[in-house]
């Protein structure tokens, strides 16, 4: 017998190939998709049928990078300097806020964010995890917050020495080493863990060679890949010209961190020559439109060349919708000649990411059999014909986080009828606003 049976809904796959098949049907198993196309369900019986007459079938989206602890951050209120440049707002807003962050508050920060992203559609989240003043046992507790949610998650610690030097920088990296040793523990038990590891690092300009070393020594140790913010503002390449004489890529590259299961982030300020060798070790790299928009870095003139270019939110929620559609039309108005199927191509690309992330013991991305059941009905009532010559159209255009209403994740269902149906979410969320405002008092004390 099936888990879940889904009748006649319409299938629309969001990677290439894009297809759109009506009247389907999806079977599935466990965590798996079992059958799925016209007539899958004919002669299966299910504990629960789902009738998605009406409605759309797409994988879940995938945000290929976050910062969960920001989670907390919306609407802070806090006395902050003059924040004119890059360096300014990290130094005022964000590592103020890392240094204030808890075992508590680290907890809550990751709920919120996995129940954001579970009612928005995204199924998948790749974070990218900071708090200074408390490092070791830190990604345990954010992926307590993902899994006790249900969401697929990856999360790192970023190594920095901005604080306190090469102690820090040696922590962050046993706090890396420590969760992949978790996780590579837990497999070997035979859990299907819905969680994964990947060794972090802030960015090149609070990372001294030691630091670089350190890193390389812990992607070899335990085979995961590193996940890094490069070039976000020019600042970064001009220190990396300033202290090393060398392009940021090239430096990178010295310490064997590029490879093809390397995540690189925002990449504004790299050179043409700099996405060639990105290119040619095979790193994905995340575009995060609002956030370089918010933190006026500029615009990637090279995003186009990128051949493994995912989409991310740099910590600005976990909505993919929003994300893309933002990413398109700043794409337009800086120029660019993408349109929206570059744009899904790109979104649905993090998939490829996860599955790297997870080395390979799953797949993602697809409503098809063997796929993880990592799902979205959408109740989109389309005004125009839904084809799949106009489905990634109809994508940017039309559909919106305000259309999901059904989550599953490795099979279980999250989210239905726009609600949540393992948690408290009205509790959970007082507590978070209880905590919220413990940590922007703890942060407004902290000195930038």
């Amino acid at each position: 017998m099936a888990d879940i049976l889904i009748k006649n809904i319409t299938i629309m796959q969001t990677e290439p190939p894009f297809e759109v098949i009506e009247n389907a049907d999806a079977v599935l198993t466990g965590s798996i998709i079992e059958k799925a196309g016209v007539n899958a369900g004919e002669g299966v019986t299910a504990k629960k049928v789902i009738d998605g007459s009406g409605k759309i079938l797409i994988p879940g989206n995938v945000c290929a990078h976050h910062h969960y602890y920001s989670g907390l951050s919306r609407g802070m209120l806090i006395s902050a300097g003059p924040q004119t440049d890059f360096i300014q707002v990290l130094k005022e807003w964000w590592w103020r806020l890392d240094r204030a962050l808890d075992e508590e508050s680290l907890y809550y920060s990751s709920l919120i964010c996995s129940m954001e992203a579970i009612s928005q559609g995204t199924t998948g989240v790749v974070d990218h995890h900071a708090s200074p003043s408390f490092i070791n046992g830190s990604l345990s507790v954010i992926a307590k917050g993902m899994e006790d949610v249900g969401i697929r998650g990856v999360t790192c610690f970023e190594v920095t020495d901005r604080n306190r030097g090469m102690e820090e920088a040696e922590e962050g990296v046993k706090e890396n080493v420590r969760y992949a040793k978790e996780i590579d523990e837990r497999i070997a038990k035979g859990e299907d863990v819905l969680t994964e590891a990947m060794i972090g690092g802030h960015a090149p300009f609070t990372l001294p060679d030691e630091a670089l070393a350190l890193m390389s020594d812990a992607v070899k140790k335990t085979g995961r890949g590193m996940h890094l913010h490069v070039a976000e503002d020019k600042y970064d390449s001009v220190w990396s010209h300033h202290f090393h004489n060398e392009d940021i890529m090239k430096r990178l590259d010295r310490f064997s961190l590029l490879d093809d299961k390397t995540l690189l982030v925002h990449g504004v300020a790299l050179s043409e020559g700099e996405v060639e060798l990105l290119n040619e070790r095979g790193c994905f790299l995340a575009h995060n439109a609002r956030s370089n928009m918010n933190n006026h870095v500029g615009y990637f003139p090279y995003l186009k060349d990128v051949k493994k270019l995912v989409i991310g939110t740099d910590g600005c929620g976990g909505n993919m919708f929003e994300e893309l559609k933002i990413a398109f039309f700043k794409h337009k108005d800086a120029g660019g000649s993408w349109w929206p199927a570059d744009f899904l191509s790109a979104l649905s690309r993090g998939n490829r990411l996860l599955e790297s992330a997870f080395g390979g013991r799953i797949k993602t991305g697809r409503i098809a059999p063997g796929y993880k059941a990592d799902v979205v009905i959408l109740d989109y009532k389309s005004p125009t014909p839904l084809r799949k010559e106009n489905a990634a159209t109809h994508f940017v255009w039309g559909m919106c986080s305000g259309n999901v209403e059904t989550t599953i994740v490795n099979g279980k269902i999250l989210y239905e009828n726009r609600a949540f149906t393992n948690l408290d979410a009205e509790r959970i969320f007082s507590e978070s606003r209880r905590v919220a405002e413990r940590v922007w008092n703890r942060t407004d004390r902290i000195k930038a």
